[in-house]
């Protein structure tokens, strides 16, 4: 609650933080457009593929000429982040490979690293922040989104005590989405092809949230970030509005849907027949608490929470997420109080790569959102006993196996280069990790 204070005093001394934003694009422009309302916060440099896209970003978003010609804008990432006068790295590319290296450049520099990039932290984002710990910076998960909005929840809970019996966010979802490829997409966010492009939405990015592979990640970063278990056979999504979260998010010799307490879930905006879900949490976070006492459970009743029929389990959540709009909470955090805001402790969840049709050996795997494969939440112990292969790596690599419709591909299915970089910062946090 003192961030505020904290950083008017880093102002007030001529002492800002000062960010290097990696990545312009959706979640980075969010950020950028409440730069110039925050005195004591600088972006002095912007990395991105293309300069002119961010410089232009720059100007949609409201800063004005002065602000965009004192700022450096570059293409190489490491380069910047090894030169530059910075407290804190964003990384916010969406490309696990490119998110590793730049979280290891920073952590090797010394720099704070804001990890927007959920497809690196659940590759190796235990290994990483292991390694900014043993090196005196932050690694943290990004505030506003859904990750870090749902293991503060967690947090809050468990210092008041209550046992957290389940988290995670609501989203849209049907069962036939699994299989939904890039050509299909707009149909189900009511929008035609033109009208996605003249908006500039990607259609691969946006089929990763509808086909359940974007959850599964979340809900693997959750996991790894809070311990709280990953359930036996992948994301159930049930149907579930805000009123009745202590009523389903429950176990099941209870009446709820979880096979125990205290897993990570995704809730569904659509009933299994399309209809909507009334009051449904499509945009936000939970939590379910369980009452350690018949006191407390009395306390939930008297001040209003929903509960289930017993008074013993009641819902904490936030209906909406900000995305880069609330970003500054996780970069003040790191630079001002030394904290992340959501780390990774463990390898708990793990995301394996299942074939959205049947696959043949030759083709390519074209990674998240893409038109051969979706990722599927696992228990960590279970992928790496099946041999899966994690959804950050599905990324152009040949198949040399025929895959069914449905089953996991494995490591075994695929050609890939055991010296590549990534592969091996993966390999190490298995082993590091496992349990």
């Amino acid at each position: 609650m003192n961030l505020y204070h904290l950083l008017q005093a880093r102002h007030k001394a001529g002492k800002p933080v000062r960010v290097a934003l990696i990545g312009a694009g959706k979640f980075g422009s969010m950020f950028l457009s409440q730069v110039p309302h925050v005195g004591g916060l600088e972006v002095p440099v912007i990395i991105d593929l293309d300069p002119q896209r961010a410089k232009d970003a720059c100007k949609t978003v409201g800063w004005d000429s002065a602000r965009i010609a004192a700022t450096t804008f570059a293409e190489d990432g490491l380069r910047a982040i090894a030169g530059s006068a910075i407290d804190v790295v964003v990384e916010a590319t969406g490309n696990p490979a490119v998110g590793i290296r730049h979280a290891r450049a920073a952590i090797a520099a010394g720099r704070h690293i804001v990890m927007v990039n959920v497809e690196a932290d659940v590759l190796a984002g235990a290994l990483l922040a292991q390694e900014a710990r043993k090196a005196g910076v932050v690694y943290s998960l990004a505030y506003g989104d859904q990750p870090a909005l749902t293991a503060e929840i967690v947090d809050w809970a468990r210092a008041k005590g209550f046992r957290v019996v389940a988290a995670g966010k609501g989203t849209k979802y049907l069962p036939a989405y699994h299989d939904v490829t890039p050509d299909e997409v707009w149909q189900h966010y009511g929008l035609t092809r033109s009208e996605a492009q003249s908006a500039g939405m990607n259609p691969q990015m946006f089929n990763s949230f509808l086909d359940g592979t974007k959850s599964a990640i979340e809900m693997a970063a959750i996991a790894n970030a809070t311990g709280l278990d990953v359930p036996s056979h992948g994301l159930l999504f049930p149907p579930c509005g805000v009123d009745d979260l202590p009523h389903v998010m429950r176990p099941r010799e209870q009446g709820g849907v979880l096979e125990k307490s205290g897993v990570v879930e995704v809730v569904s905006s659509l009933e299994r027949d399309s209809r909507p879900v009334f009051r449904d949490l499509r945009w936000g976070v939970y939590a379910v608490l369980e009452a350690p006492n018949d006191y407390a459970a009395d306390c939930f009743r008297q001040y209003g929470l929903k509960t289930d029929l017993s008074g013993r389990y009641a819902a904490m959540y936030k209906p909406y997420h900000l995305i880069g709009l609330e970003l500054n909470i996780s970069i003040l955090s790191a630079a001002l109080r030394g904290e992340p805001t959501g780390q990774p402790s463990g390898f708990r969840g793990d995301v394996a790569s299942v074939a959205k049709r049947h696959l043949r050996a030759g083709e390519m795997l074209d990674g998240e959102g893409g038109y051969t494969v979706w990722g599927k939440l696992m228990p960590a112990a279970e992928s790496l006993k099946v041999g899966a292969l994690p959804i950050g790596l599905a990324h152009r690599v040949k198949l040399k196996n025929d895959v069914a419709h449905g089953a996991v591909v494995r490591w075994s299915d695929v050609e890939y280069d055991t010296g590549n970089d990534t592969i091996k910062t993966r390999k190490a946090m298995e082993t590091a990790f496992a349990r």
